[in-house]
């Protein structure tokens, strides 16, 4: 056995006798009264579950899909968003070997077909405003279930398969630890057109809450806010799974709301929240009180906005991939303006020029990082291989296709995407995607989406245009209107660009690929909502 075959065989032991079921098991035990779950919806009461009530009622649904033919391994979309349904389906499906395909809720019904065709789910668990669109988008599903409210407003009840009518009475049949069991699914943007399905398995779930509850040095007396979707990495990993591989509290919002943040803070002595700029850029005009909130982690340390608000902060690096973060500040050692940390003790990184050689410090390179599959980094891209093969290179070291610069004292910077790819908000969108759709208009010969700088947003995507002649047919307006109506269409809303430019020519580098960095230069930054 090679040293990087005992590497991987240490991490694996790590978590032998151990899944996902098996944490929530032993907090049930240990602390069965301790309140793990508070959700606090924008219409109706707040309900909060203790680790034993969250632990049994998972334990109810589980045993009522096992009931309705789920089995170990079968994949279950869970199109859901933030509310105690989308928890309870979450660990239900960990609790009998299901594999949870926690799915973008702002995706359109040509998503959905998408994702039910790649990971083959046999059923699909959602609320009424999306029920329709995935019951006409996923016809081969078995059933689909769906709540009677969505995220906490209530709505009339679904007479097919009500979500309440799933829970039993009867123990769920209970399936063999095995960390190495898939756990979930949660698909990302790449530079390809459609996404990518990330699998994790339960020691990819394990090792997200247990990593980083170390870097954020969590304790059982912790309370996070969890705000941002729970489809995504940084609140499942980041925030619910650290939270409860340290035994502390979540409390869950339906999304994030400005007038509604420092009220719940407060009531729930919220010690730490994961934060992004949208949302900081909303508190600015909002009072900031006197509150108990010992750090925010962030994409990178911002010493004006600690100041601000009374709050140290956290940089960080990390992707879904990566299951946590890659790189990350300290909260003792927090570094300089900017920095999104060092490389994290758990994992190798390497930064690449463009020959292939080490970058040094001031240098800019490309982002590779290595670990240990299905245990400190994802599984695989499942059901596809030439993803996989392509992500990865002959020593193990995973392609980011994020840019990176060390400066002269070690510390790390995001420099930018090496990939075709935006940041719109908190989503990562491929441009590739968006460009597919706009040449279905019949009107465009060539196009280029881009990114323009947005105050709240981070970056919108906007499109260059060349038409072909029944593009030059009609007016500007016209040809405007076709392109964002069929964006509307086919892409989820945070994907459709918010302007159409139309050119004679496209600006090119070598090899005649369209030179997008002078694209952008062309575009000036929206600084307000009335640009």
């Amino acid at each position: 056995m090679g040293l990087k075959e005992e590497v991987a065989a240490s991490r694996q032991a790590s978590f032998v006798g151990q899944d996902i079921n098996w944490l929530m098991a032993q907090w049930a035990e240990r602390s069965p009264d301790k309140i793990c779950f508070i959700w606090c919806p924008f219409e109706g009461e707040e309900q909060s579950w203790t680790y034993k009530k969250l632990y049994d009622d998972a334990g109810r649904l589980a045993a009522g899909l096992q009931q309705r033919g789920v089995k170990a391994g079968d994949f279950v979309i869970i199109h859901l968003d933030n509310s105690p349904e989308f928890v309870l389906s979450w660990f239900a499906c960990a609790r009998i070997g299901a594999v949870a395909v926690s799915t973008n809720t702002r995706s359109v019904a040509r998503d959905l077909e998408y994702f039910s065709e790649v990971t083959e789910a046999v059923c699909a668990i959602t609320q009424p405003e999306y029920a329709a669109m995935i019951r006409g988008a996923c016809p081969g599903l078995n059933f689909v279930s769906v709540t009677d409210n969505d995220a906490g407003s209530p709505k009339q009840q679904d007479a097919v398969l009500p979500f309440k009518a799933l829970f039993s009475d009867a123990p769920a049949e209970a399936v063999a630890i095995d960390p190495a069991r898939n756990l979930s699914v949660q698909f990302t943007s790449g530079t390809t057109s459609r996404p990518k399905a990330v699998l994790w398995t339960h020691a990819n779930g394990l090792w997200a809450g247990k990593t980083s509850a170390i870097h954020m040095r969590l304790r059982t007396e912790d309370v996070t806010l969890i705000y941002m979707p729970l489809f995504h990495t940084n609140a499942q990993g980041y925030s619910m799974l650290s939270t409860f591989w340290s035994g502390g509290t979540i409390v869950v919002q339906p999304k994030f709301s400005t007038s509604r943040f420092w009220d719940v803070s407060l009531r729930h002595e919220v010690s730490w929240v994961s934060m992004i700029p949208f949302s900081v850029n909303a508190l600015m005009a909002q009072p900031v009180p006197e509150h108990k909130q010992r750090f925010w982690g962030m994409g990178a340390r911002v010493p004006a906005i600690e100041q601000h608000f009374g709050v140290n902060m956290i940089g960080w690096w990390g992707m879904t991939e990566t299951l946590t973060q890659g790189i990350v500040t300290d909260l003792d050692h927090p570094g300089p303006q900017g920095t999104i940390g060092r490389v994290a003790p758990e994992y190798e990184i390497q930064l690449r020029k463009a020959n292939g050689d080490l970058a040094g410090q001031g240098e800019k390179g490309a982002l590779f990082i290595r670990g240990v599959r299905g245990v400190t980094l994802f599984k695989e891209y499942y059901r596809h291989p030439d993803a996989n093969e392509k992500s990865f290179d002959e020593n193990g070291w995973f392609e980011t296709g994020d840019l990176v610069r060390m400066d002269e004292e070690g510390w790390l910077f995001f420099a930018d995407r090496a990939k075709d790819m935006l940041k719109v908000g908190a989503e990562n969108v491929a441009a590739s995607e968006i460009e597919t759709v706009i040449m279905q208009t019949g009107i465009v010969k060539e196009c280029a989406v881009v990114a323009q700088k947005h105050y709240m947003l981070d970056e919108v995507p906007v499109v260059f245009v060349i038409l072909n002649d029944a593009g030059l047919a009609l007016d500007e307006a016209a040809v405007k209107e076709k392109i964002i109506s069929l964006c509307e269409e086919f892409l989820a809303d945070f994907k459709v660009v918010r302007d159409v430019h139309i050119v004679d020519e496209l600006p090119r580098s070598t090899l005649e690929k369209v030179a997008k960095n002078e694209l952008r230069d062309r575009l000036t930054a929206i600084t307000s909502a009335d640009e």
